[in-house]
């Protein structure tokens, strides 16, 4: 996004009412770093202000604003808020259990850049597989689960089979103890993402599902295993921002998807929505590269991610599955891991 178009989106914002940071990053679409930057600078230059909570536009801010934008208003549905998806009674007893199940999950680790959707977003997710007819009766593979999407799979007890592949082994420990108490069968082998998918994985699931490293080079590593796994006409789900996931990393994802025999059906803004503080760690420190004070935020769920559907149409070729380098960290588009 241009700098200019995004100083015009800020502006307009704050020319309907005055906001505090948390409420302007949760409005628009756009690369975090980007927004510091062009926050500092109108700041800067005396085009918005502070008082320590709300940023608000000064009087030569006022003189930007165009009076026409500030007449119309569009919102989104508010029973889906955009994920075109709602729930009947059982996937909502679906949602209650699985919140019950999940308050003892392994907490995040900052070693893997770990975080978890809300729950509604991660079982708005399987209502969502279902309307498609990607859920019964199929075979699902997890690349990474630390939204634990296999436990609101098993719920549903529509799926055929729920594997998951991540490099957390308390996470194994935590779905054995899960699958003992409620009778599930969820499978888990400890893996690293780098590595070629196992052999007897290969082409042999209906569906994957992935919440990616937001790198390049991890970005692409999950995708392409889960696509790796996948039957013909097999069908994949995969989260993607665009807070620290640039629009030349969606291009290439989006290159790389239909290079390898998919199609792309959806892409949902804004489908899944994360906390960024956990009490192990908090993915926040970043506010303090504004120029003037910023508040904690009191619970605004500004980080969002897109849901890409994705369908084999032709057999991926076996040379998309080697050994890959992957960076965990990007140093300019991560803006929220703490150690940067």
């Amino acid at each position: 996004m241009s700098s200019k178009k995004l100083e015009i989106q800020i502006i307009q914002h704050l020319a309907k009412s005055e906001k505090s940071i948390w409420e302007l990053l949760a409005l628009d679409h756009f690369p975090l770093r980007d927004f510091i930057e062009t926050v500092n600078r109108l700041y800067k230059h005396g085009i918005i202000d502070s008082d320590g909570e709300r940023i608000f536009l000064t009087e030569e801010g006022k003189k930007e604003v165009n009076p026409e934008y500030i007449q119309f208003e569009g919102k989104l549905c508010n029973r889906c808020f955009g994920k075109r998806i709602i729930f009947d009674d059982r996937f909502n007893e679906v949602l209650k259990k699985f919140r019950e199940i999940v308050k003892k999950r392994p907490l995040p680790a900052l070693d893997y850049f770990q975080g978890y959707m809300h729950e509604y977003d991660t079982v708005a997710r399987v209502a969502l597989m279902h309307h498609y007819g990607d859920l019964f009766k199929k075979d699902f593979i997890l690349i990474g689960d630390d939204d634990l999407l296999s436990v609101a799979l098993s719920l549903s007890k529509l799926p055929s089979r729920i594997l998951v592949l991540d490099i957390d082994g308390r996470l194994s420990d935590f779905l054995t103890t899960v699958n003992k108490e409620y009778g599930f069968n969820i499978e888990f082998r400890k893996y690293d993402v780098s590595d070629p998918l196992p052999e007897k994985f290969v082409g042999k699931f209906d569906v994957f599902s992935s919440e990616p490293l937001e790198t390049l080079s991890g970005l692409k590593a999950f995708v392409l295993r889960g696509i790796t796994s996948l039957k013909e006409n097999g069908i994949g789900y995969f989260g993607l921002t665009t807070l620290e996931a640039s629009p030349k990393k969606w291009l290439e994802i989006e290159k790389m998807v239909t290079q390898t025999g998919c199609m792309i059906t959806d892409i949902i803004r804004d489908f899944s929505k994360y906390p960024m503080n956990y009490d192990s760690v908090s993915y926040e420190t970043f506010i303090a590269r504004f120029n003037f004070p910023v508040k904690k935020n009191p619970g605004i769920d500004w980080y969002r991610s897109s849901l890409f559907r994705i369908e084999v149409l032709q057999k991926p070729s076996p040379d998309i599955n080697p050994k890959l380098k992957i960076e965990a960290i990007d140093p300019e588009e991560d803006v929220t891991y703490p150690n940067l």
